[in-house]
């Protein structure tokens, strides 16, 4: 294993517990305390994955995040903090973010998600090799660029909004639970909280299908939801 993992924590004891215990897991660590130093080095191109708390000096974790995604880089992100709301965690994803763990967390279950995220990211480039673009219906979604289009005006998704599109397009005319769509597009179960995937739902309809005669995002009674091209 080579994967390197970069800690942008400010609390020195839990800073320096996550990296002895990525490096035991054969990962290479890097630290940083503060807001700034962590978004310098993370825009460095160096890291796999970055493990980024929300309370930080200098700029917060959100801020921190925000800049790296409005950089373009697309590195996988999880959000270390305290506050385990619906509203901070889709503020969380709503900036970028691919996962969110809460303190105190168990190391086990950190480690798992760091697995998983980095297991998922290197499945992408292999995926976005077989089909560039993505289409159902007047519906058009490059992955290369990630331009979104609807008969032909441009759509802005945040990347979170993105991931969701991609995979409900990736199964176009097929119905998917919200579990599913939770496992899939965040990479693990949220388990009790499948009401953010109605959440972001919202969010894609009212930009994917408002003010268009057919709609293409259908509620599944009972189980979750589907895209559905209007002749299928």
């Amino acid at each position: 294993m080579n994967e390197r993992v970069l800690v942008i924590e400010d609390e020195d004891g839990i800073a320096r517990v996550l990296q002895l215990e990525l490096e035991h897991e054969g990962y290479t660590v890097g630290r940083a305390a503060d807001g700034r130093t962590g978004l310098e080095l993370a825009s460095s191109g160096e890291w796999d994955l970055v493990l980024l708390d929300v309370m930080l000096p200098a700029l917060n974790g959100i801020e921190v995040l925000r800049r790296i995604r409005q950089a373009g880089n697309p590195i996988p992100i999880i959000l270390l903090t305290a506050r385990d709301t619906i509203p901070d965690k889709v503020s969380g994803f709503e900036h970028g973010a691919n996962d969110y763990l809460t303190k105190p967390f168990a190391m086990e279950e950190l480690l798992a998600r760091v697995r998983n995220l980095l297991r998922i990211f290197q499945q992408k480039p292999r995926e976005i090799e077989n089909s560039d673009v993505l289409k159902a219906a007047d519906l058009m979604i490059e992955l290369r660029t990630r331009k979104v289009t609807r008969k032909d005006l441009p759509i802005e998704l945040t990347p979170r909004e993105f991931e969701l599109l991609v995979y409900l397009a990736e199964n176009k005319n097929a119905e998917k639970s919200r579990e599913d769509i939770l496992s899939e597009v965040w990479g693990y179960d949220f388990i009790g909280e499948t009401n953010l995937v109605d959440v972001y739902i919202r969010y894609l309809r009212q930009k994917i299908d408002k003010g268009y005669r057919h709609k293409l995002i259908h509620t599944v009674r009972g189980v979750g939801y589907m895209l559905k091209e209007p002749d299928a």
